[in-house]
């Protein structure tokens, strides 16, 4: 990062200079930063008699862009096939670019965009939106409006494939309508990941229909922990309020093609072995201990109950699984792995005398057999099984990709053997952190200060690996845990604009990053948020610097 030369040279320079350069970043806001920006002369305007022309491969994409601007601009747009149009906006289909790659061309005449596939197409379409004024992410019309693109040149390409989001719905359950808005803001920053996480001790969120109990029991937690957390249940403070919900096959099958519409693949996570209160609070034979369950987990932290590596516990989760599958298209299906507390295993004899007969060494193997059981199920399916770091304990199974949560040390092991990884490190990537260090003057949070200069300073590609190793970074994403985040508004204030800043950090070179350039920038972008609705935090000096 260069910030602090950006910040020490801003100084130095005449007004006039800067004056400049503040009006060049507000005239070409866009986030993330693209790998070539050549400013031109002049502007185009988009009218009510402007037609959108595209390649058969990108006619989806002409519709959707069609169908986002037509409520602020009041126009109804015609798209046409005849690429070849001197005017108007045209997508055309090229050989030879990379997959999310793009190249723009604005000028006074009309918008060129060319792409090899549809996500190209997509995302120059976006930055299109983000040269108009801020009120073309309106939902209604707004009156004497000029809709203007300044000239410019473009080529852009992402860094990394993977750039994405997590959600956790189990703590507290997110309506359908609000899930669809977070991978709608993930598609305007060029996100293509949303990983859904649906399974948790204190509520299981997806229909199974071979197994109904998930949700009719599953689902609904009697209470839920308030204020800071503590182990202690004298001091511990409940709400009363039993907290329910759950997502419909059809809810399911509506958000995927949703995504799908925004060039996003939903990653669904099935937690396992861990993280499984509820699921063997509806379902006792998957329990590890013959002791009664007490219910769904109404606090935080990590619960003792694990599945029982039986047999029976692995078609039932396998079960679960073919359901998912039915549901999720994505390459890669998350099984969690995280957290699973052993004493329940270590104080079974039946389980003590089933690792002894499959010839395992301690529970750590026992734990990496069953993840293998799951990986062999769903390479079988022409899946690929992807899971927390800790699957990396007792041995890696063959085809397993590694999300690295524990900071980056399990990724570059998972690399260096040869494995893809996801990078996701809580010191940069938790957004259910503090944004200030005066926590007072914040909501409260699970705890750890994760400010937004140090968002946009993660460098996914650590330097200990080899260019061969470093293939296997596959990127990185934003995780948003959900203990202390009650409601959508709030966790739109936990997410941004911090994922705006990881968004640029995944998506642009290493050579196009700078802080102080992101920060002249940000404050246009900002008034898009707003237009969209978004309850971001706002930036102060507590939430810039460390």
């Amino acid at each position: 990062m260069r910030l602090l030369t950006a910040c020490t040279a801003a100084l130095l320079v005449c007004p006039e200079a800067l004056s400049a350069q503040a009006s060049m970043g507000e005239r070409y806001a866009i986030i993330p930063r693209p790998a070539v920006l050549t400013p031109g002369t002049g502007r185009y305007t988009i009218g009510r008699g402007t037609v959108v022309a595209a390649s058969p491969a990108f006619a989806a994409v002409a519709r959707r862009f069609v169908r986002d601007i037509a409520n602020p601009t009041g126009y109804d747009l015609s798209t046409s096939a005849a690429t070849r149009t001197a005017s108007g906006i045209v997508l055309r289909q090229v050989k030879g670019l990379a997959a999310d790659a793009y190249r723009l061309d604005v000028t006074a005449r009309g918008i060129v965009a060319e792409a090899s596939t549809p996500s190209g197409a997509f995302y120059a379409l976006e930055t299109v939106k983000q040269l108009l004024p801020p009120a073309i992410y309106r939902s209604a019309p707004v009156p004497g409006t000029a809709w203007t693109v300044p000239a410019v040149h473009v080529e852009d390409t992402p860094r990394f494939s993977w750039r994405g989001a997590h959600l956790d719905v189990a703590r507290h359950f997110m309506p359908k309508e609000f899930v669809k808005k977070y991978i709608d803001l993930l598609a305007r920053h060029k996100m293509n990941r949303f990983h859904w996480h649906l399974t948790e001790d204190q509520g299981w969120r997806i229909e199974i229909k071979k197994y109904p109990r998930l949700t009719e029991v599953g689902s609904c937690r009697e209470q839920t922990l308030v204020g800071p957390f503590t182990d202690d249940p004298k001091k511990q403070v409940f709400d009363g309020r039993r907290h329910c919900g759950f997502y419909t096959q059809d809810d399911v099958r509506e958000v995927v093609a949703y995504a799908a519409e925004r060039m996003v693949t939903v990653v669904p996570e099935i937690e396992m072995p861990g993280h499984v209160q509820a699921a063997v609070y509806a379902y006792p034979f998957l329990a590890s201990t013959t002791d009664s369950i007490p219910g769904l987990r109404t606090i935080w932290g990590v619960s003792p109950y694990i599945l029982n590596p039986s047999d029976r516990s692995v078609a039932f989760m396998q079960d679960v699984l073919t359901e998912v599958l039915a549901l999720f298209p994505s390459p890669w299906i998350h099984i969690g792995g995280d957290e699973a507390i052993k004493d329940q295993w270590k104080a079974s004899p039946q389980i003590q005398a089933r690792i002894k007969s499959l010839g395992l060494k301690d529970e750590h193997e026992m734990q990496s057999w069953f993840i293998r059981q799951m990986d062999a199920f769903l390479t079988k399916k022409g899946r690929r099984l992807i899971g927390w770091d800790e699957i990396l304990e007792g041995g890696l199974a063959e085809n397993a990709t590694v999300m690295s949560w524990r900071g980056m040390a399990g990724g570059i092991a998972a690399a260096k053997e040869g494995h893809d990884v996801v990078m996701a490190p809580g010191s940069h990537t938790y957004f259910d952190h503090y944004q200030s260090q005066d926590k007072a003057s914040e909501p409260l949070a699970i705890g750890g200060f994760t400010n937004i200069e140090r968002v946009y300073g993660f460098e996914p590609l650590p330097a200990e690996l080899t260019p061969e190793q470093a293939k296997h970074i596959l990127g990185a994403q934003a995780q948003l845990w959900t203990e202390y985040i009650p409601n959508p508004r709030q966790l739109e204030y936990m997410a941004y604009p911090r994922l705006v800043a990881l968004c640029e950090a995944l998506w642009s070179r290493t050579d196009r990053r700078d802080f102080g350039d992101f920060m002249q920038r940000l404050p246009v972008h900002l008034k898009r948020l707003d237009a969209l609705d978004v309850n971001y935090r706002r930036l102060d000096k507590a939430s810039i610097t460390p």
